[in-house]
């Protein structure tokens, strides 16, 4: 995302002046936008699982899976609005997001047991994505995207502890 696409998005409206500069918003937006990318591509990991479980613990995984995709869904659009509120377009299809994230999507229907450790992982990674644009937010004294990072670092910390806990013997 350069500057020079935010221009002709925002012909006609006063320029941006929140204190963060243009190009440190662009930086931050392009993290976000990864952000977004690797939470897209585990909450449809998630959601698939829900609708695929089986075995015995399918009760325990698909109610469990069901409140993750559902918090996953919501966060979402908290991400693309953090994006929009720096002054860029949330990216929004599956060739962007399959650019943009650093998880790989899970083909076919893995066992049950395979399903937790690719969701521990997928939230992992989304924390380590997270943890990536801190920096940059630190560095522009953007603290709605800090708190933004903050929450959904610690949601996907969490997540990945209960699931983890599953796996124990």
């Amino acid at each position: 995302m350069k500057a020079k696409k935010l221009q002709r998005q925002t012909a006609g409206a006063p320029p941006m002046d929140t204190g963060i500069s243009e190009k440190d918003r662009a930086r931050i937006a392009q993290g976000l936008s990864r952000l977004l990318a690797d939470t897209y591509t585990v909450y449809l990991k998630t959601h698939n699982f829900h609708w695929n479980v089986t075995g015995p613990m399918f009760n325990t995984l698909h109610l469990m899976f069901m409140t993750q995709y559902n918090e996953l869904w919501l966060a979402l659009d908290l991400i693309a609005e953090r994006i929009r509120a720096l002054g860029f377009p949330a990216p929004a299809t599956y060739a962007e997001f399959s650019k943009l994230a650093s998880i790989e999507e899970t083909l076919g229907v893995p066992k049950a047991e395979q399903m937790i450790r690719l969701l521990v992982e997928g939230n992992e990674a989304i924390v380590r994505t997270a943890r990536r644009v801190f920096p940059l937010v630190d560095q522009a004294n953007d603290e709605p995207s800090a708190d933004l990072l903050t929450q959904r670092m610690q949601i996907h910390e969490k997540n990945a502890w209960m699931l983890r806990s599953l796996l124990e013997a």
